[in-house]
């Protein structure tokens, strides 16, 4: 595993966020559950991300926005990655919704679901499961291999964890946060950060499930 190297090719899709991959490079990812953050609350965030592109001169409401945030140059957009991730993370940290990922037999789902391919279809390093998100710290052999993996995780799991709350419908939302890692201090850095998650939110030792490759 490596962190990224911008003189390496790398691949960036474009959905409702960026989202940059590159083959071999270490990826920290968050998704989330679809009710973990209430209306109000995204607006508000919307609300920041809008003020950002504001100082930028770019209209947050314009259909090409996404568009002028690239021109910016790789510093500025690395800044509106990074604050709006930030902040995301610190919503979620709140646990709204459900949250029913506390239950232990169902964050107990995800964890299987991460570790099922992991030394073949790619790399984990650490996870932890959240009542309502995950962080993933991965790296994947193919840049194409992250997206359709995280796909196939959400997929997999969500299919089970409504079979065992008897329901059916939607249960992740649909885009989530990813970062390709730049260096081993961030690499570090993040790896804390997951370690340290449960502890910022205030979480009793049942209601998440962590895991780190240093203590496997």
């Amino acid at each position: 595993m490596e962190v990224f190297d911008p003189t390496q090719d790398f691949d960036v899709v474009y959905r409702r966020l960026p989202h940059w991959s590159q083959a071999g490079a270490i990826t920290f990812v968050t998704w989330r559950t679809w009710d973990s953050l209430p209306e109000k609350v995204i607006r508000q965030w919307q609300d920041e991300r809008a003020a950002w592109l504001r100082k930028q001169g770019i209209d947050a409401e314009g259909p090409d926005w996404q568009a002028h945030v690239r021109r910016l140059g790789p510093a500025l957009e690395n800044e509106f990655r990074h604050m709006l991730a930030d902040r995301w993370n610190d919503h979620l940290d709140d646990c709204h919704g459900a949250c029913v990922l506390r239950r232990p037999e169902l964050s107990k789902i995800v964890a299987d679901g991460l570790h099922h391919f992991d030394g073949d279809r790619y790399e984990l390093t650490d996870f932890v499961v959240m009542p309502n998100h995950v962080h993933v710290l991965a790296a994947f052999p193919r840049s194409e291999a992250m997206l359709d993996q995280c796909e196939s995780w959400k997929h997999y799991t969500a299919t089970k964890i409504n079979r065992v709350l008897g329901r059916k419908g939607r249960f992740w939302q649909q885009d989530g946060f990813d970062h390709l890692v730049r260096s081993e201090a961030q690499f570090e850095y993040l790896r804390a950060y997951i370690a340290n998650n449960p502890i910022k939110a205030r979480l009793k030792p049942n209601e998440y499930r962590l895991y780190s490759s240093r203590s496997a």
